[in-house]
C-alpha cells in the first residue's frame, strides 16, 4: 500500500493532465470556423490522396521509368523552391481566403484536364508531368496562405492542440483517400480518382470564402515589406534558433525519408510483385500510422518540450526508411510504412508548433513559407536525387543509403539545435 501511495499520486495527476489535454484538444472542433475548416479540408485532402496513389500508379502504367516517376514528383514540388517567398508575402500582405480560393480553383481544374485526357485515350507521361507543376505553383502560391490560417482562427496558446487536430484530419485522409482510390482503380480505373480529386475542391473553396477571417493587411506590414528585400523576412526568421532548427530537421527528413512514400508503387510493383490494391494498402498503413501520431499529440501538454519530440522521431524516420530496404515480406513493409507515418506525423507537426508558436505575425506567412519550403522542396529534390540513385544501385540499395544517411544528419542537427537554444537562453 505505501508503494501505491507513493506512486499513485503522480500517475494519477499525469493521467488528468493528459485527459484534460485531450479534452481541450477537442473542443477546438466545437467552434464554428475551425470545425468548419477541420470538415472541407478533410474532404479536400481525401480527393488528393486518391489521386497521390492513382497518378503514380498510373505513370507506370504508361510505362515511364523511375526517374519519370521521381520527375513527376519534383515538377509537384520544385515551384516552392522559387515561389514560396513569394507565396509568404502574399500571406502577410494579402487576403488570405481571397488568395486560397484564386489558386484553388486553377489547381482544381488539372484533375478535370487528366480526365479529359484519360477519356480520350491521349495521355502521355510528359502530360502527366506538366500537369504536376502547375499544380505545383499554385500550391507554391496559396500553401502559405493555407499553413496560416489555423494560427489565425485559434488562440495562440492553442495553436499546438490546433496543429495537432488539422494533422490528425490530414493523416485520415491519407486512409480514406488510399482506401477509396483502391476501390475506383479496381472498378473503373484511375479516371474515378481525378474526378474525386476534382469535386472535393468545390467545398473547401467555399469555406475559404465563406468561414474564414476576413483580414486587412496593415499598412505598416505592406510597406515593410514592399520596403526591403525578399529575403529579409528569411534572414530574420532563421535567426532564431528554434526556427532554423525546425525548419533543417523538416528538410531533412523530406530529402532524406520522403523518397520512402515516393517510391512506394515501384516498391510494391517490383519488390513485392503486388498490385494496385496492395498499393493502396501500403498508402493506408502510412496513413494510419500518420493519424496515430496526429492522435497522441492530443494528448500532449502544451507546455511540453516539442524539440525533442521533433529531434527524435525524426531519427526514428530515418531507422524505419532502413528497414524498409532489409525488409523481405510486404505485411513487415506496411507495419513499417506504418511506424513511418507515426514518427514523420509526431516529428514534422511537433516542427511546425515550434516555428509558429513563437514566429511573430508580421512574419507568420514568411515562416510558414519556409515551412513548406522545407517540406515540398525536400521531397521533391529527394524524389529527383533518389530516383537516379535507384537507376545506379537499386531501389532497396537507394533507401538504405538514404536512411543512414537520415540517422545521421538528424542526430547532428538534434544535438546543434539544442546547443543554440541553450546559448539563445
Amino acid at each position: 500500500m505505501r508503494c501505491g501511495s507513493r506512486f499513485g499520486l503522480p500517475v494519477l495527476a499525469f493521467r488528468d493532465m493528459v485527459s484534460t489535454a485531450f479534452k481541450e484538444s477537442l473542443q477546438l472542433l466545437r467552434t464554428k470556423r475551425f470545425g468548419t475548416f477541420c470538415v472541407a479540408s478533410l474532404l479536400s485532402n481525401i480527393g488528393t490522396s486518391a489521386q497521390q496513389v492513382a497518378q503514380p500508379w498510373l505513370l507506370l502504367s504508361l510505362g515511364a521509368s523511375s526517374f519519370i516517376v521521381g520527375l513527376d514528383n519534383f515538377a509537384l514540388g520544385a515551384p516552392i523552391w522559387v515561389l514560396s517567398m513569394a507565396g509568404g508575402v502574399l500571406a502577410d500582405r494579402a487576403d488570405r481566403r481571397l488568395v486560397i480560393a484564386r489558386f484553388q480553383s486553377i489547381q482544381m481544374f488539372c484533375p478535370v484536364l487528366l480526365v479529359a485526357l484519360l477519356i480520350a485515350g491521349t495521355v502521355r507521361p510528359w502530360m502527366v508531368v506538366a500537369i504536376s507543376l502547375v499544380v505545383g505553383i499554385t500550391d507554391a502560391l496559396s500553401m502559405p496562405s493555407f499553413q496560416s490560417i489555423v494560427p489565425s482562427i485559434v488562440p495562440r496558446d492553442r495553436i499546438s492542440a490546433g496543429l495537432a487536430l488539422n494533422a490528425t484530419q490530414f493523416n485520415l485522409s491519407r486512409i480514406l483517400g488510399p482506401a477509396l482510390a483502391g476501390m475506383l482503380i479496381v472498378g473503373i480505373g484511375a479516371v474515378g480518382c481525378f474526378a474525386v480529386n476534382a469535386v472535393s475542391y468545390l467545398p473547401f473553396i467555399a469555406v475559404a470564402l465563406w468561414i474564414l477571417p476576413h483580414v486587412a493587411r496593415r499598412g505598416t506590414i505592406a510597406h515593410r515589406a514592399a520596403g526591403h528585400h525578399l529575403l529579409d523576412g528569411v534572414r530574420e526568421v532563421l535567426r532564431a534558433p528554434q526556427l532554423r532548427g525546425a525548419v533543417l530537421t523538416v528538410f531533412a527528413t523530406s530529402l532524406l525519408c520522403g523518397p520512402l512514400i515516393t517510391f512506394c508503387p515501384l516498391l510494391v510493383r517490383d519488390i513485392y510483385h503486388g498490385d494496385a490494391g496492395h498499393f493502396s494498402i501500403a498508402v493506408a498503413a502510412f496513413g494510419v500510422g500518420g493519424l496515430l501520431g496526429a492522435i497522441a499529440l492530443l494528448f500532449v501538454d502544451g507546455a511540453s518540450d516539442r524539440r525533442r519530440l521533433s529531434s527524435w522521431l525524426a531519427v526514428g524516420y530515418g531507422a524505419v526508411t532502413m528497414l524498409v530496404a532489409l525488409s523481405p515480406w510486404f505485411v513487415a513493409f506496411a507495419a513499417l510504412l506504418g511506424l513511418a507515418g507515426i514518427a514523420m506525423s509526431i516529428s514534422n507537426t511537433s516542427a511546425n508548433t515550434v516555428a509558429q508558436a513563437i514566429s511573430p505575425e508580421t512574419l507568420r506567412g514568411q515562416t510558414v513559407s519556409l515551412y513548406m519550403l522545407a517540406i515540398r522542396g525536400g521531397t521533391s529534390l529527394g524524389g529527383l536525387l533518389t530516383g537516379a540513385s535507384i537507376g545506379w544501385f537499386g531501389i532497396r540499395e537507394a533507401l538504405l543509403i538514404n536512411g543512414a544517411l537520415a540517422v545521421g544528419v538528424q542526430l547532428l542537427i538534434g544535438r546543434t539545435w539544442r546547443r543554440a537554444e541553450v546559448a539563445a537562453a
